[in-house]
C-alpha cells in the first residue's frame, strides 16, 4: 500500500505533457536528416483543435454569440489560424509573426491544408506584435508561452495593452502559461511519438532575473538527433504577475482557467475550468483569458 508521502508525490506529477497532442501516425520513421523541425513541431507540440474548442467553449460562456475574426499572435506556421479557418464558413483569421522562415514555410503548408477559398479567409503578417493594426479581432491568442519573449513588466505590459487595442469591445485575450515545482529546475523531459521522441530540455534557469532558456531536441530511432531545433529565451512569469499586467494594461476581467486531474492517472484530463485555487503539482498548464 502507498505510503501518504507517496500518494502526495504522485499528486505532483507534471502535467505539461497532457495538453499536447499525440503526434499524428506515420508510415516509416524519420531521422535527422530527413525530418523537418517545423512539421515535427506541429506534430509533437501544438494543438490546435483543442485551443479552437476552449476559445469556443468560453466565447459560448461569456458572450453567448460566435466570434469570427480571429488574431493568432506570434503564429509561426500559422496552424491555429488555419484550424480556426476550417471551423466555420464565415471564420477570418490573421495571423502575425517577425520570423519570415517560419513564415513561409507555414504558408507553404497552409496551401496544402486550405482550399483556395479557405486561403482567401487567412492572412499573415509579418510584422511585429507590438506595432501590428489590421483592425479590432473578436479574440487574439498568444499560446505556447510566447510572450515571454517579453522579460521585463513595462515590456510585457505594453504588449498587453497592444493586444487589448486590438480587441472588439467585446473581445477576449487568450492566453497559456506553465509553472510548477519542476518549472525552476535545469531538466529534460521526453515523449515517444510515432517514430521520433520529442525532448523539453529546461537548459537553465537564472532565480535572480527569472530567466530561462528552453529548448526542444528530437531524437530518431537510428540514434540521429536533432539537436537545438528549436530555443526560447525567456522569462519566467508567474500566474500572479500576468494577471497583474493584464489589469493594469486595462482588462476588465481576468480569469484563470486550470486543468482538471485525471482519477485514474493522476496526471492532467485536459480539461480546464475557472478557478482562484490551483494545484502545487510539480507542472502545470493553465489558459488565462482576459476580457475587454
Amino acid at each position: 500500500m502507498a505510503t501518504k508521502q507517496q500518494k502526495d508525490r504522485s499528486k505532483r506529477k507534471s502535467k505539461r505533457r497532457l495538453k499536447k497532442k499525440e503526434a499524428k501516425r506515420r508510415d516509416h520513421w524519420e531521422s535527422a536528416e530527413t525530418a523537418d523541425r517545423h512539421d515535427l513541431y506541429e506534430r509533437s507540440v501544438q494543438n490546435s483543435e483543442s485551443e479552437i474548442d476552449f476559445v469556443l467553449e468560453v466565447w459560448e460562456a461569456r458572450r453567448g454569440r460566435i466570434p469570427t475574426l480571429l488574431r493568432e499572435d506570434f503564429c509561426g506556421t500559422a496552424q491555429t489560424s488555419a484550424e480556426w479557418i476550417r471551423r466555420g464558413s464565415d471564420n477570418r483569421a490573421i495571423g502575425v509573426d517577425l520570423d519570415a522562415e517560419v513564415v513561409q514555410w507555414g504558408q507553404n503548408r497552409n496551401a496544402e491544408r486550405l482550399t483556395d477559398e479557405q486561403l482567401g479567409r487567412l492572412q499573415v503578417r509579418l510584422e511585429d506584435v507590438l506595432e501590428v493594426d489590421p483592425g479590432p479581432a473578436d479574440t487574439i491568442l498568444a499560446m505556447n508561452f510566447s510572450y515571454f519573449l517579453f522579460k521585463d513588466r513595462e515590456s510585457l505590459r505594453d504588449y498587453f495593452v497592444a493586444a487589448r487595442r486590438g480587441l472588439v469591445d467585446d473581445g477576449m485575450f487568450f492566453l497559456d502559461a506553465y509553472g510548477g515545482s519542476e518549472s525552476f529546475t535545469e531538466l529534460e523531459e521526453e515523449r515517444d511519438l510515432d517514430g521520433f521522441t520529442y525532448v523539453w530540455d529546461q537548459h537553465s534557469y537564472n532565480p535572480v532575473t527569472g530567466g530561462v532558456v528552453n529548448k526542444i531536441h528530437f531524437r530518431f530511432p537510428d540514434d540521429t538527433e536533432m539537436t537545438d531545433a528549436f530555443i526560447y529565451d525567456w522569462r519566467l512569469w508567474t500566474l500572479p504577475e500576468i494577471q497583474e499586467l493584464l489589469l493594469e494594461a486595462g482588462f476588465s476581467r481576468v480569469t484563470v482557467y486550470w486543468e482538471g486531474t485525471d482519477e485514474e492517472t493522476e496526471e492532467g484530463d485536459g480539461v480546464f475550468v475557472p478557478t482562484t485555487v490551483g494545484e502545487a503539482c510539480a507542472g502545470w498548464i493553465a489558459y488565462i483569458v482576459a476580457e475587454k
